[in-house]
């Protein structure tokens, strides 16, 4: 093993002890530097977590965080699982399996506009932590009344993750322009929908006009985070394309 606490050869990060079956006591768990990632990240963004500004976050040395963290993934690892433990998985399913999957996206939807890094360090490699594990777990027996094979059942759940991603980085990037517009709320995009009602007057966008010429109505955000989801879910149910 180097000197940083790197192996030889791969190694998943769960597989390795957290604690050496000989010698002292660590002074920090995983548990607590996972924490103190995770407050940087809520904090400064995920491009604010390094190994030196965790490690003083922790209060340990640079060069000693690389014998409990061996790498920087590790430690993203480390963050991602540490905040999918906020999963609310005590309820047992209710036998609707597609009401039960919405509610799970819901779910990680919240989780991510409590943590903003958490779509830009969402990796399948993290897939092997242990409330990933659990997650995931948890998502199969919901989707136990689906008349589908295991793999199809996998690949429902990426898609729904994948949609919940995309959706959340869409609404954190519209919330930090409005944070950071130096004009008043709506201001700008006002000026903007003017803008787009001068230009589809002209004639060059006929199609674009009949759709969007009875106004522009304000968007529940939420009503199309359900419908959106939902045509997923039902792209997999019996009897339609995909089930």
């Amino acid at each position: 093993m180097a000197a940083s606490g790197r192996t030889a050869n791969p190694e998943v990060i769960w597989a390795r002890p957290e604690r050496a079956a000989r010698g002292p006591r660590p002074a920090h768990t995983r548990a607590e530097i996972a924490a103190a990632a995770v407050r940087v990240a809520d904090a400064e963004g995920a491009e604010g977590v390094s190994m030196r500004r965790v490690a003083a976050e922790t209060g340990c040395g640079t060069m000693s965080l690389y014998n409990y963290v061996p790498r920087k993934e590790d430690l993203y690892e480390l963050m991602v699982d540490a905040v999918s433990a906020e999963y609310d998985l005590s309820a047992a399913p209710s036998g609707d399996w597609r009401a039960d999957a919405l509610a799970l996206a819901g779910q990680t939807r919240a989780l991510m506009h409590r943590h903003p890094w958490l779509p830009r360090l969402m990796s399948p490699a993290h897939g092997f932590s242990p409330n990933a594990l659990r997650y995931l777990e948890h998502f199969l027996w919901v989707l136990e009344p689906l008349d589908a094979e295991g793999g199809t059942k996998m690949e429902l759940i990426s898609m729904v993750n994948g949609l919940v991603s995309t959706y959340v980085v869409n609404e954190l990037s519209e919330a930090e322009r409005a944070r950071t517009s130096p004009f008043p709320p709506g201001q700008e995009h006002a000026a903007r929908m003017a803008h787009l009602a001068r230009e589809l007057s002209g004639g060059a966008y006929p199609r674009l006009a009949g759709v969007l010429g009875a106004g522009f109505a304000a968007v529940d955000l939420d009503a199309q985070f359900e419908r959106a989801l939902g045509r997923v879910l039902d792209g997999f149910a019996p009897g339609r394309a995909g089930g």
